[in-house]
């Protein structure tokens, strides 16, 4: 066997190594999908369902996501919270970001500060944060749930901004200032569009983050009229199994595709960007 056959039987056997994982990976979630036009109210693939049958599938459970109230308020406070707390991360971040992007003292120290929110666990997170809020009547409140969710999506934005100023030429800046713009005028017209890719993929990712959070707000909300999707969901699941959740699950599946194809767009974005430059 020479060294050809070897090196092309490796790279069979490496690509169907990496099929088995992805496979392994995504089945759980696209099992739900099927389960989630089940006539039947079960969490289980029934017997119609397996020989394809038409009236073993419904979209009974998709009516009963939209017309039940309770799930319409945590869709509409996912929305709310995931907007407000991606728009906060976003300015604190790419502030943040500017900063960073110059010498300071301890600069590793405060970019491993902005950072701690992706490495500690979250459940000491969430547990930290409902001590600190409860302490100032922040528990049950949509301004809690947007501070909370835009410091788990602060570092995002802070790592996919400074990518981006990596390659950026502060040259431009001084260009503009030494022809007397004002240095608000030089980052809307300069900065920004340079690093936009960045800032919406950072933007982007902390609305996602926001989107799927549910331990923090698990903490935060005990009340229903607080509740989001996730929290709602890790609810019904506790208290009632229906297969409404299945429904909505897959709804959540297919936003969080539309997400992540969006984020990849703005990534290959900015990779370009920073090529051309």
């Amino acid at each position: 066997m020479n060294s050809y056959t070897i090196e092309t039987v490796w790279s069979v056997f490496f690509r169907l190594i990496c099929w088995a994982i992805l496979i392994f990976l995504i089945a759980p979630i696209f099992v739900i999908i099927p389960l989630s036009f089940n006539a039947e109210p079960y969490f289980t693939f029934t017997t119609g369902m397996l020989h394809l049958r038409s009236e073993a599938f419904s979209t009974r459970w998709y009516d009963s996501f939209v017309s039940d109230v309770g799930w319409m308020v945590a869709v509409r406070n996912s929305f709310l919270v995931g907007v407000l707390s991606t728009l906060l991360a976003t300015t604190l971040g790419t502030l943040a970001a500017l900063g960073l992007n110059k010498p300071l003292p301890m600069r590793s120290l405060i970019v491993s500060l902005l950072l701690a929110p992706m490495i500690v666990p979250i459940v000491v997170l969430a547990a930290g944060t409902y001590f600190v809020f409860a302490k100032v009547g922040l528990v049950d409140s949509y301004i809690g749930l947007v501070l909370a969710h835009s410091t788990l999506g602060l570092p995002f934005v802070v790592v996919t901004v400074l990518a981006s100023l990596s390659s950026f030429d502060q040259g431009l800046v001084r260009a503009g200032l030494i022809s007397g713009a004002h240095p608000t005028m030089v980052f809307r017209r300069v900065t920004l569009p340079l690093i936009a890719p960045g800032v919406l993929s950072g933007g982007a990712l902390a609305f996602v983050t926001s989107f799927d959070e549910a331990v923090i707000t698990l903490f935060l909300s005990p009340s229903p009229g607080y509740y989001t999707v996730p929290r709602k969901m890790w609810s019904g699941l506790r208290e009632q199994i229906s297969p409404t959740i299945l429904a909505v699950a897959t709804t959540w599946i297919v936003l969080s595709l539309v997400l992540m194809v969006l984020v990849g767009t703005l990534r290959r974005q900015s990779a370009s960007a920073r090529q051309n430059d």
